[in-house]
C-alpha cells in the first residue's frame, strides 16, 4: 500500500501541473448531508426529476425550459440549495450574470458552504470573478472548492498563482528531459 507521500509523489510526476501533494480524491470527503433525511423523499424525488429535465433542456440549448425547470424545483424546496446552483448556470448561459451570482449566494448560503451543492457554487462564483478579471474573489471562492474537493478549483489556483504556474512550468521540462535524454523526438 502506498503512503500519502507516496501518492503525492506519484500524483506529481503524472500530473505536473496540479501543486505537490495535491491527491485528486483525497479530500473528496465531503459533508454532503443527506437530503433524504432533510427533505420529504417524494418531493425530493419530484425536484430531483425537475432539475434533471432542465439540465437536458440547458444541454441542448433551451435555456428558458431549463429555467422554468429550475425555477419550480426551487419553488417546490426553496430550502435547497442545487436548485439554485442548477438555476445560475442557466442563469449564466443566458447572460444574466447578476442573476447567476444572486442565486450561488443564496445555494452557498442554503448548504452552508459544505456538500457537494456549495463545490459546484464556489467554482461557478469563482469562474464568473474570473471572467470580471475579479481574481482575489475568484482566488477566495476557488480555494473554499478546492477545501471541498474540487480538482477544477485546485487547477484554477494554480493557474492564478503565477509563482506556482511557473514552478509547474520548469517541473514539466525537467521531466520531459529526464524522459528524453537525448532530446529526439522533441519539437
Amino acid at each position: 500500500m502506498a503512503t500519502a507521500n507516496d501518492r503525492a509523489v506519484l500524483q506529481t510526476i503524472f500530473n505536473p501541473s496540479t501543486p505537490f501533494g495535491d491527491i485528486p480524491g483525497l479530500d473528496e470527503e465531503e459533508d454532503v448531508q443527506d437530503e433524504v433525511e432533510a427533505f420529504p423523499l417524494e418531493l425530493l424525488d419530484q425536484v430531483r426529476e425537475l432539475e434533471l429535465q432542465g439540465v437536458s433542456a440547458a444541454e441542448s440549448g433551451d435555456i428558458n425550459t431549463a429555467l422554468e425547470r429550475f425555477s419550480e424545483a426551487i419553488r417546490l424546496l426553496p430550502e435547497r440549495a442545487s436548485g439554485y446552483n442548477n438555476r445560475a448556470q442557466a442563469l449564466r448561459l443566458r447572460g444574466d450574470v447578476a442573476g447567476a451570482l444572486q442565486d450561488l449566494d443564496a445555494a452557498i448560503r442554503l448548504s452552508r458552504g459544505c456538500g457537494r451543492a456549495a463545490c459546484q457554487s464556489f467554482v461557478q462564483r469563482g469562474l464568473i470573478h474570473r471572467l470580471q478579471a475579479r481574481d482575489e474573489q475568484a482566488r477566495r471562492d476557488f480555494e473554499r472548492a478546492a477545501r471541498l474537493g474540487s480538482a477544477f478549483a485546485r487547477q484554477q489556483l494554480v493557474l492564478l498563482n503565477p509563482y506556482s504556474a511557473l514552478c509547474n512550468q520548469m517541473l514539466c521540462e525537467m521531466l520531459a528531459r529526464l524522459r528524453n535524454p537525448d532530446g529526439a523526438g522533441s519539437d
